[in-house]
């Protein structure tokens, strides 16, 4: 793994990838089965709005890609059984036409699955939260005002924090630890003419 890399993530550059990725089943399997770990088609076609058979084509889709792959058999070594090929993937918007068209498809995808996380976990998850992890919550929206390099610079710091707790094994987890979802958006202005105008 490069130091550009330290949460584990799958590098997704190319933009055939991107593109098979930009599709709400095929994203949702991904999800499932980065969040839940290995399991056939048929266990996952309840979660991803899909029929086991439509599942499985899609699965062999993203396994084209390296985005998922066989796991070990389960119980039933008459069921295929896939895992996600890493903990999470990453890409960024190529400068080519066809890839930044591409990465917009996955962005656009990416927004659509995940826009209503925080609102649906306010009424749905918050309310039954204990009190320690209620405080320990939270939302930010910090405007700054920095060079590309900076912005970088400010995503590799975060990265730094995140890794050493994304990749420790499970053994080594605290008791009492739990599942928590860090969403960021990293969202730059047009310019700085309309950035300087935007409150």
């Amino acid at each position: 793994m490069d130091s550009e890399n330290r949460l584990g993530d799958i590098e997704i550059t190319d933009p055939q990838a991107m593109r098979a990725l930009a599709h709400p089943v095929r994203l949702a399997i991904l999800d499932r089965l980065q969040r839940h770990g290995p399991a056939t088609a048929t266990q996952l076609a309840p979660h991803v709005g899909a029929t086991p058979s439509v599942t499985s084509w899609h699965l062999r889709h993203l396994a084209g890609f390296g985005l998922v792959r066989d796991a070990e058999a389960g119980p039933d070594r008459r069921q295929r059984r896939w895992q996600a090929a890493a903990r999470g993937f990453r890409f960024q918007t190529p400068k080519d036409e066809e890839g930044g068209s591409a990465a917009r498809a996955l962005s656009r995808e990416m927004f659509a699955r995940y826009g209503d996380l925080p609102s649906r976990w306010l009424t749905e998850v918050e309310p039954h939260l204990e009190p320690a992890w209620q405080q320990a919550a939270g939302l930010a929206n910090t405007r700054v005002v920095v060079s590309a390099e900076e912005l970088a610079a400010i995503q590799d710091g975060i990265e730094r924090v995140l890794a050493p707790y994304v990749t420790r094994d499970a053994a080594e987890r605290p008791t009492g630890s739990r599942g928590v979802r860090l969403m960021r958006y990293v969202l730059p202005e047009r310019d700085q003419e309309s950035a300087d105008e935007t409150p």
